[in-house]
């Protein structure tokens, strides 16, 4: 099969590491693959392109703070993209994350609709499905209309303007142009949201996301992976997002526990603070954002427990990585990770309740509260969330929506 991926980014963060795995995995079994970007470095790669340019990204994101619109100022992106499909004459479009100010979204839907072209569409967030939000959180406007926006200002945030009801309306117009559209979410809680919206009429799938539990993420020997790092605490609580210290991941609340527990030995562990952030408690270790995979396992395989603080997440990439390298988690009760580490590989609670979090935490340390084991933690990752598992899935599903070849079964993974 000739298939197109389609994403803000490649190689980097939650989706574009997806996407890399994709292109990889379907590589490998023969087929031709295109992978289309917004945002980042230019790839070297041999079939994967950048569509927009750096100024074009700046541009339409300014054009969205002061207009209120978003989709729809990358006329220069959306021509090269269009180009490209034309000229690699795919079977399918895997779209993906369409909103981050690099693409004509609309524009793109209507050209694939156009020419009838067969899209899969994995939703990594709720954008597609209201105004502007790729996080609705507690608001439930996008069900019957989003207007009078009660997060203007979250990304993509407009600085005056609000026009999430046009938005909305034109985004429930387009997909009726969309007849040959399968979507795909990476959790049963996103697919239940995209149920209650606009696209309840459609056919949705779950497929959850994989991650390398060959050659990446898989646990180290903790007393060395904790000297490589420097630490010598009896206890390491890990939290790790690109920016941690945003409202909606939750880093405020990570400090708010290491201050509580400034007497416990215990080393909070987070990744993803700007090295200009101000911290004050003993106890915590904060480093800079990182791409390195290698790295992060040894900091998974390190700690005792994931601390997961954010507001809301539709799948969340952190808490399968942690699982794999053989480390529970523990947070606030935000949507899809409680689906993603079920109890005992997972302990949730109410959302904001830090003294809950608290006595969960402290339970798991101390051996009060029993979780899983390491293996047990490290087995459960590897049969639900490998790569090789969500590239067969997909695969399935370019087949079936292709019409022209029949399911593949039993994909096996590499030894």
């Amino acid at each position: 099969m000739r298939i197109v991926q389609v994403d803000v980014v490649f190689g980097v963060l939650s989706t574009g590491k997806i996407v890399q795995d994709l292109c990889d995995g379907l590589q490998k079994l023969g087929h031709e693959v295109l992978a289309a970007y917004g945002r980042g470095k230019k790839s070297s790669s041999l079939g994967v392109l950048k569509i927009a340019s750096n100024a074009e990204v700046v541009f339409h994101a300014g054009m969205t703070r002061l207009t209120g619109w978003t989709g729809c100022f990358s006329p220069l992106a959306t021509r090269r993209l269009k180009q490209a499909i034309n000229e690699f004459q795919p079977d399918v479009v895997h779209l993906h994350e369409m909103h981050g100010y690099y693409v004509n979204i609309n524009d793109i839907l209507r050209f694939l609709g156009d020419r009838r072209i067969p899209i899969v569409w994995t939703f990594h967030s709720e954008f597609m499905y209201t105004g502007k939000c790729g996080y609705a959180n507690e608001c439930e406007r996008w069900k019957t209309g989003c207007h009078d926006c009660p997060q203007l200002r979250e990304c993509p945030s407009s600085l005056l303007f609000d026009h999430t009801k046009q938005m909305y309306e034109r985004k429930r117009g387009t997909f009726q142009f969309l007849s040959k559209l399968r979507l795909v979410t990476p959790s049963d809680w996103l697919k239940q949201r995209v149920g209650e919206s606009f696209l309840r009429e459609r056919q949705v799938d779950i497929v959850y996301n994989g991650v390398d539990t060959t050659n990446v993420f898989y646990p180290r020997d903790r007393s060395m992976a904790r000297a490589r790092l420097g630490i010598t605490s009896k206890y390491v609580v890990v939290s790790v997002a690109p920016k941690l210290m945003i409202p909606r991941k939750g880093g405020d609340w990570v400090l708010e526990l290491a201050r509580r527990m400034v007497e416990v030995d215990v080393t909070f562990l987070m990744i993803g603070v700007d090295a200009d952030f101000r911290i004050d408690s003993p106890n915590v270790t904060a480093l800079p954002r990182t791409h390195d995979q290698q790295f992060l396992a040894e900091v998974y395989s390190a700690s005792d427990v994931f601390l997961l603080p954010s507001q809301k997440e539709t799948f969340s990439m952190v808490v399968v990585e942690s699982l794999a390298c053989g480390t529970p988690v523990v947070g606030f009760d935000c949507g899809a990770p409680r689906e993603v580490a079920p109890d005992g590989y997972g302990h949730w609670v109410n959302y904001g309740d830090i003294d809950a979090l608290q006595r969960v935490l402290v339970g798991v340390l101390d051996g009060s509260l029993p979780m899983k084991t390491r293996e047990e933690c490290r087995m459960f990752a590897e049969n639900r969330y490998s790569k090789f598992s969500m590239v067969e899935k997909y695969l399935n599903i370019y087949r079936e929506l292709d019409g022209s070849m029949q399911p593949h079964r039993n994909l096996k993974q590499p030894a």
